[in-house]
């Protein structure tokens, strides 16, 4: 006997610290709103003649676009090859998804004649920054620097002397002040230097600064363990400062020292142990217009000892109203008026626009620019910190101000918006829990729109950045149901293509989410995002755990419904998903992938998914070998699976060859301190093998008993029922019967027989105790003693009367004795209809038996014990009960087992039972209204 459970879709366990196309496919799918869309819509329309367009408009639309495009563009023709490179075209590089070598660097070396700006990630691609040849290099920005060097930033600035702009963290621990030095003397054209994680910046180097760098308009020591602040007031030029997240300051010393910077407009001291005389000494300062304190603990605790005229000082704090403050400086902060829509941006300038403008030689650095960047920044490492009690903050001012950020100009400052409003609405990583009242302040406050809108941009970091905040806030249900109302599936599903992994990755992780709902899988798959999740496991097969893990969760969510199922797996999805189980080591990817297998193996009865992932090469053998994973989730997964695959004969047989018994005893026996997902899908697997007579042999054999009877004592529901499947199973054979006699199984399945509150646990309890005191494990106990451990249990007959006394008690529980009297006097169908539906267990329509197992039943009918008859009658009873799955196929078994001549033989008996008596004559009445050949035999 065998029951298949299809899977629920299961939360997602994502952890949101959570991260181009051809361009017919970004017209088609929206991805950019440029000119490209038009010009598709002209060629469609009217037929365009392409070689006929001026080069100069060529290499305008060209402008429009991202670096890969043109790259891809340029595989046209010859002429598109030779404008594609022209050197106006790059200005701009962004590398922070590749990882550049010396080779890469010598290949776009030609084209990077008038590169000004460039973007990295990475010690590597530092190394190779030089092997462009871009000596007029002006804006520098490089993330995950700490393993960069001394050396390799002193080359670096050695090789570009043109730089203005240099910004470099989090965490460049190996950075020393040497390095600073020598940034001084090769850059004297520098106007901003932020630095995130040095352990030191002496006075020396600050030194350098003031003599090298006359220019020096911004400076940013963030993060730093010790700045030496008496020198910063040496530094004259300043006009933006900001020492955020450094905590060794003296701030007597500083506010004296700061004092005395005649341009200092606007100061950041977020998230150190600034004091409020500090504060209240350096708003003094009559130059200094905006001083930025969020989450300065000590400031916050004594925020009454401030004192500041607001009327000419803005102070950006908790315990102030920021964004009035804002507003004060820039009356349009707030404004939608204010926005710049990705397409409008790239009218009016290429996406190689530079990050920091700069607009005129009077005017290089814009106070709104740095307090954009400022609150960007600490917004986002007070999410990442995830302090308590900030709710009120959140939601009455940190969610507007972060919407309001999403609408800058800056790249920069729009990506750490995003990532900041990714991680803010996370409140518990390991169970994928968001805060509702702030997920649902960014859907009220407009944030879904825009972040949609950045999605749409044709900017690659962007893109990422905010397909993560997508992807978390869809976790809440509402949210959700906005990004889909707002076409947010099919923008995801075309950044799912993605040719830049953390793009593709971020956007599959908003597919998984979605996906969770069952009334987005079917817009899901009219995007086409199924074929896109597919085609990720086979683009990055090493080294792409995230993207893998989120498009095989993905993927595990749209397989629980039958129709998408189908179309994972016409889109190849199961031998990808196959492939991702048999060959990936990364467990969040294992455990997807068996999730997803076990999805699609879950359909049998409607397509045949479960067969055709059966006869993939190794996926049997894979999933086997999962179930000895050192990681919980993946053996639990696929247990999940092999259980739904043995519902396939053939599979069944498959997996025990592959060793799938022992597999799944020894799981059995050491998941008593597992979760009870874990323990009912190790129970359940065993049911599913324990079907074939050989199997439940060798799991008994394998001392499978045992760990089966510890389960079906477990609270659970779940995990006793399963567990009271596989024992009634193995019940079936003599052996197995009294081993589980011998290992005090009686008590146990009394206990469930009695007492559990499932109807299903009850009833296969029920009969697996009938299996083992109908008569047949009597010959296997004849010539063996019973084990000493049942001794006190007073034996075979002992756990005999045990049994019987409980089946009995359980066929009463579902009989009404008025209501059996009143069927005997007539036999009326209204009356046997009334004793059938009081009887019925709606599950165990659900359940399966063999020949053999009818077989044994119609045999019990003709059994000496009363109780047995009963018990007997009320199983087939549930068995062809109509409406089951499989009353159908139960009819047949009990033509082939000439049961109509015994079931007349009992309702007629003047000495049955009256439970057997009725319940004969409703089978009976059961197989009579089968619309199939079986109805001759009972006539």
């Amino acid at each position: 006997m065998i029951r298949r459970v299809r899977r629920k879709t299961n939360p997602v366990k994502e952890k949101p610290n959570v991260r181009s196309l051809e361009t017919k496919e970004i017209a088609k799918e929206g991805i950019e709103s440029t000119v490209i869309e038009d010009v598709c819509t002209v060629e469609e329309e009217h037929g365009a003649d392409w070689i006929a367009i001026p080069d100069d408009t060529l290499v305008g639309i060209f402008g429009l676009l991202n670096y890969r495009d043109r790259a891809s563009l340029a595989s046209v023709c010859q002429t598109w090859r030779r404008l594609a490179a022209s050197p106006c075209l790059w200005t701009s590089l962004d590398l922070r998804a590749h990882t550049m070598d010396a080779e890469m660097a010598v290949s776009l070396a030609s084209r990077c004649k008038d590169l000004t700006r460039l973007r990295f990630r990475g010690a590597g691609p530092a190394n190779a920054i030089i092997g462009l040849k871009a000596a007029g290099l002006r804006d520098l920005s490089g993330d995950v620097c700490r393993d960069l060097s001394d050396a390799t930033l002193s080359m670096i600035a050695a090789r570009h002397e043109c730089l203005e702009s240099l910004q470099l963290g989090p965490d460049c621990e190996r950075l020393t002040s040497d390095a600073i030095r020598v940034v001084a003397v090769c850059c004297p054209k520098l106007k901003r230097l932020r630095l995130s994680g040095l352990k030191e910046v002496d006075a020396e180097a600050i030194g350098w600064l003031v003599k090298m760098c006359p220019n020096l308009m911004e400076l940013g020591f963030l993060d730093c363990l010790a700045v030496d602040e008496g020198a910063l007031g040496s530094v004259s030029s300043l006009k933006f400062l900001s020492l955020a997240g450094c905590r060794n300051i003296s701030w007597n010393v500083a506010a004296h020292a700061l004092g005395k910077l005649q341009n200092l407009n606007a100061l950041d001291v977020s998230r150190t142990e600034v004091t409020p005389g500090a504060v209240s000494r350096l708003l003094g300062v009559p130059q200094l217009k905006v001083l930025c304190a969020l989450n300065c603990p000590i400031l916050e605790d004594n925020s009454d000892a401030v004192s500041y005229s607001s009327k000419t000082k803005v102070l950006l704090a908790r315990f102030t109203d920021v964004v009035k403050g804002l507003e004060s400086l820039f009356p349009d902060f707030f404004s939608s008026e204010a926005q710049s829509s990705p397409g409008a941006e790239a009218l009016l300038g290429s996406p190689s626009r530079q990050m920091w403008t700069v607009r005129s030689e009077n005017k290089s650095l814009d106070l709104r620019e740095w307090v954009e960047w400022v609150l960007s920044h600490a917004l986002l490492r007070i999410a990442e910190s995830n302090t308590p009690g900030l709710d009120n903050f959140w939601l009455k001012q940190g969610t507007a101000i972060m919407l309001s950020l999403l609408k800058s100009k800056q790249e920069d400052v729009q990506e750490k918006s995003a990532t900041a409003l990714a991680i803010f609405v996370v409140i518990d990583d390991e169970n994928a829990a968001v805060d509702k009242a702030r997920a649902e302040a960014v859907m009220h406050g407009g944030g879904i729109a825009s972040l949609l809108q950045l999605a749409k941009s044709c900017r690659e970091g962007v893109q990422a950045e905010a397909a993560k905040a997508i992807a978390n806030l869809s976790v809440n249900t509402e949210v959700a149901k906005t990004v889909a109302t707002e076409g947010g599936i099919r923008i995801l599903a075309a950044l799912a293509k993605s040719p830049n992994r953390w793009v593709a990755e971020e956007a599959a992780g908003g597919l998984w989410n979605l996906s969770v709902g069952e009334e987005h899988k079917g817009a899901i798959a009219e995007a086409g995002a199924i074929e896109a999740l597919v085609e990720l496991a086979f683009k990055w097969p090493s080294g792409g755990e995230g993207v893998l893990e989120r498009a095989a969760g993905a993927l595990a969510n749209l397989a629980a419904d039958d129709k998408c199922s189908m179309e994972v797996a016409v889109a190849g999805g199961v031998h990808a998903l196959v492939m991702l189980a048999r060959f990936c080591k990364h467990e969040g990817v294992q455990e997807q992938a068996a999730r997803a297998l076990a999805n699609l193996a879950a359909h049998g009865d409607s397509n045949g998914n479960n067969a055709a992932v059966g006869k993939e090469t190794g996926a049997l053998e894979a999933l086997v070998q999962l179930t000895c994973s050192s990681h919980e989730g993946v053996r639990q997964e696929a247990a999940g699976a092999l259980w739904n695959l043995s519902f396939d004969d053939r599979n069944r047989e498959a997996i025990a060859a592959a060793g799938g018994v022992e597999a799944l005893v020894a799981l059995a026996q050491s998941c008593s301190s597992g979760s009870q997902g874990l323990q009912e899908r190790a129970a359940g697997a065993l049911w599913g093998l324990s079907v074939s007579e050989a199997n439940s042999i060798a799991i008994g054999r394998e001392g499978g008993v045992a760990p089966l009877i510890a389960l079906a004592r477990s609270e659970s529901e779940d995990v006793h029922e399963t567990a009271a499947g596989a024992l009634w199973n193995l019940a079936f054979n003599p052996g197995n019967a009294l081993k589980i006699v011998e290992e005090e199984g009686v008590p146990a399945l009394v206990h469930l027989c009695s007492s559990s509150h499932s109807k299903m646990a009850r009833f296969m309890a029920a009969l697996a105790l009938a299996y083992m005191f109908d008569g047949r494990m009597d010959e296997v106990a004849a010539g063996a003693a019973l084990c000493e451990n049942n001794a006190r249990g007073g034996g075979l007959d002992a756990a005999r009367k045990l049994a019987m006394r409980n089946i009995d008690a359980f066929v009463q529980a579902f009989s009404d004795q008025p209501t059996l009297q009143a069927a005997t006097v007539s036999w009326a169908p209204s009356c046997l209809s009334a004793v059938a539906e009081s009887a019925r267990i709606q599950e165990a329509g659900h359940l399966r038996c063999s020949g053999a197992e009818v077989g044994r039943f119609v045999t019990m009918l003709k059994n000496g014990s009363p109780v047995l008859r009963g018990c007997a009658a009320f199983a087939l009873l549930q068995f062809t009960m109509p409406g089951g799955r499989h009353a159908m196929h139960h009819a047949s078994l009990l033509q082939k087992a000439g049961a109509g001549r015994v079931l007349r033989g009992v309702a007629a008996a003047a000495t049955a039972p009256l439970q057997a008596k009725v319940f004969s004559r409703i089978v009976m009445r059961n197989l009579e209204l089968c619309p199939s050949d079986t109805l001759q035999s009972f006539l």
